[in-house]
């Protein structure tokens, strides 16, 4: 039963998590259940997703609608990625979801202009699933198993965020963008200014962002480490899904008169500068005109952080009629079969080919390190959300984060350049009011007595779900591997073309996990018959949602990790997977601990259901460490995760 709770004058958040709440109380940090409307799944991570399904024995999903998307691994050097993509349209087939095909776009993109509908809700096991905050929804990236189980009728259990509102006002001057508000965000508060808290948008400002443009700042909310970027349901969501031909799925959804936030800050756009994030993180953000002149060898236009008609575009208008730089490959990526249709028809299309672009498939492509890969050490501009170590397929790569008009500028002059230092008018393209409405390569689900005669097809790199056991009553293991703050997942388990093709089969993906930390950690890991635990740092597991960043070193015996602090989604990730996740009480005892040091607890369940305090020996001193895990939680670790606690539940 939804259990609606109103308190008093509410801004969007609240009203769209109000609406939905079924169980908790709105206050920051107690944990509340959600139900969801939609679910997102891309085929990086939706294969582990369909394969959580199987072991759960769900015959149909229970949501009212779910998405499963083909926009990661695009690149077919050997039969696995078109084994998985066979078996990702039988799953959805089998189960119940919309299948998007391969070239058909980019899943965030592609699910707003089809499916999006304000005042719903969505999990997504892509942690850039926010970017349907633009229009209205509550949208929330999660690791796949949390995905499995609403598609299975379970609600979203999430720790109740803190609200934090930023008033938008004045107008973006020219050469300045939609990127360049939230590089403003992350100059000021780095990769963990937004864990916690969801960020909601509001004031004059909002008046002159585009949906598309709202979609490249709740995009990248996901770097601040925010749960998730709402923005109302306004009149400019209305004449977005009205360009789509889906005006009758127009919600309005407005903060009332009064509503309040938890916290707040504001922008004024007007005094915005072009920003660029150094490599090699989303934080590291300074104005363009600072680092002017540094050599560029390449551009990458495209991803869910700059997707829309005008991105491209504006690039297009800014090269027109003149030739790249010798030493630059532009590489293009639309990211829909839709917007590919749009460039043509404008003319852009002609223009990026003419001034030496390379045109490449719609998908996520460089963005995910699938193809694109940049020299060692050359520099490479991108306007892609994130630039962690080697995560474009280059180990010692140098990826800089800019917007399309910072990257236009730089693929003309062959080194990092102030687009408002440029010889010309700001170009403002003159966008078509009605989309290309292109649905061929979204094949609907099959009706259920269909939908129950399919078996999957999996190809031999497609491998079941492994079992975890139980957590034991005692454990004393070794420490693997130490390692400092924002460790992300692309650290833990990397991206790229040589690693994702193994994202069905654990056992053979588990061998690549921290091979960029130490390229020793998974043979000494699987050589340890007792287990393991890491220590790290603050904010460990930053990043992608992908649950191979647990799952892996899960299964070569990762029973427990002791942090400063973790980011949300990996945090969830572990629980659900069985393995306890641990903070320091004091973070200075982090510095007394060594790789090779023992971590011995007892009376582990009896400790976890006492409270938040877990006494432990570490390196042979008593120390003091604290869960956050709720009692829910508890007894989903102490079974081994949340499947096998499932499977408990139902043997009765």
């Amino acid at each position: 039963m939804m259990a609606e709770q109103v308190v008093g004058p509410q801004n969007v958040a609240q009203k769209l998590i109000s609406s939905h709440l079924v169980s908790g109380e709105m206050t920051p940090g107690s944990e509340i259940g959600l139900k969801i409307d939609q679910t997102l799944t891309q085929d990086a991570t939706g294969t582990m997703v369909m394969l959580e399904l199987e072991a759960l024995g769900l015959d149909r999903i229970q949501t009212q609608l779910s998405a499963q998307y083909v926009d990661h691994n695009l690149l077919q050097t050997d039969e696995k990625n078109p084994e998985d993509h066979l078996f990702l349209r039988s799953a959805a087939q089998r189960f119940g979801l919309w299948f998007s095909k391969p070239g058909n776009g980019v899943s965030h993109p592609v699910h707003q202009a089809r499916f999006g509908v304000p005042g719903t809700t969505m999990i997504g096991s892509d942690s850039h699933t926010p970017a349907a905050g633009a229009i209205g929804m509550l949208s929330i990236g999660v690791g796949g198993l949390e995905v499995a189980m609403a598609m299975a009728g379970d609600p979203l259990y999430i720790q109740m965020p803190e609200i934090w509102g930023v008033e938008l006002t004045g107008e973006l001057p020219p050469w300045v963008s939609a990127k360049d508000v939230i590089l403003e965000m992350l100059r000021r508060h780095d990769v963990k200014g937004g864990v916690g808290r969801i960020v909601e948008y509001y004031g004059p400002g909002l008046a002159n962002l585009t949906a598309m443009d709202r979609h490249v700042i709740a995009n990248m909310g996901a770097e601040l480490g925010a749960t998730t970027t709402v923005f109302p349901g306004d009149e400019a969501v209305r004449e977005f899904l009205t360009s789509q031909d889906r005006a009758g799925d127009f919600v309005e959804i407005l903060a009332d008169e009064g509503a309040t936030y938890d916290v707040t800050e504001s922008i004024d756009m007007s005094t915005l500068e072009p920003l660029i994030a150094k490599p090699s993180s989303p934080g590291n953000v300074v104005p363009v005109r600072e680092v002017a002149g540094e050599e560029v060898f390449q551009i990458v236009v495209g991803s869910s952080a700059n997707p829309g008609l005008r991105d491209f575009a504006v690039v297009a208008e800014i090269l027109e009629g003149k030739q790249t730089h010798d030493q630059v490959s532009v590489d293009i990526n639309p990211t829909s079969r839709e917007i590919f249709e749009d460039l043509a028809k404008g003319g852009w299309l002609f223009k990026l080919i003419s001034s030496g672009a390379r045109i490449h498939q719609a998908g996520c492509m460089g963005c995910i390190g699938m193809g694109q890969a940049p020299a060692i050490g050359r520099n490479s501009l991108r306007t892609v959300p994130r630039n962690f170590p080697g995560r474009s397929g280059t180990d010692e790569d140098a990826v800089w984060l800019c917007s399309p008009e910072t990257a236009a500028a730089a693929a003309l002059t062959g080194v990092i350049t102030d687009p408002r230092d440029l010889d010309m008018d700001y170009p403002r393209p003159s966008l078509p009011k009605q989309a290309s409405v292109n649905t061929a390569m979204l094949l609907p689900p099959l009706p259920a007595e269909e939908a129950a005669k399919v078996e999957l097809v999996k190809g031999g790199n497609i491998k079941s779900l492994p079992d975890f056991d139980p957590l034991p009553d005692d454990l004393e293991v070794p420490v693997m591997l130490k390692v400092g703050d924002n460790m992300s997942t692309d650290g833990i388990m990397p991206a790229g073309s040589r690693v994702l093709p193994y994202r069905s089969n654990i056992p053979k993906i588990s061998e690549f996990v921290y091979i960029q930390v130490d390229d020793t950690y998974a043979k000494r890991a699987a050589a340890e018959d007792g287990g393991h635990a890491i220590i790290a740092g603050e904010n460990y597991g930053q990043g992608s949602s992908r649950e191979h960043a647990v799952l892996a070193p899960r299964y070569l015996g990762l029973r427990v990790v002791v942090t400063k602090s973790f980011a949300r989604i990996h945090w969830q990730n572990l629980a659900n997977f069985g393995v306890l996740a641990l903070e320091f009480a004091n973070p200075s005892d982090y510095d007394s601990i060594e790789q090779g040091d023992t971590v011995k607890l007892t009376g582990i369940p009896e400790q976890l259901k006492a409270g938040n305090k877990v006494m432990a020996t570490l390196a042979g001193r008593e120390v003091e460490l604290r869960h956050r895990l709720s009692p829910r939680q508890v007894e989903m670790v102490i079974a081994g995760g949340r499947i096998p606690q499932r499977r408990q539940s139902l043997a009765g």
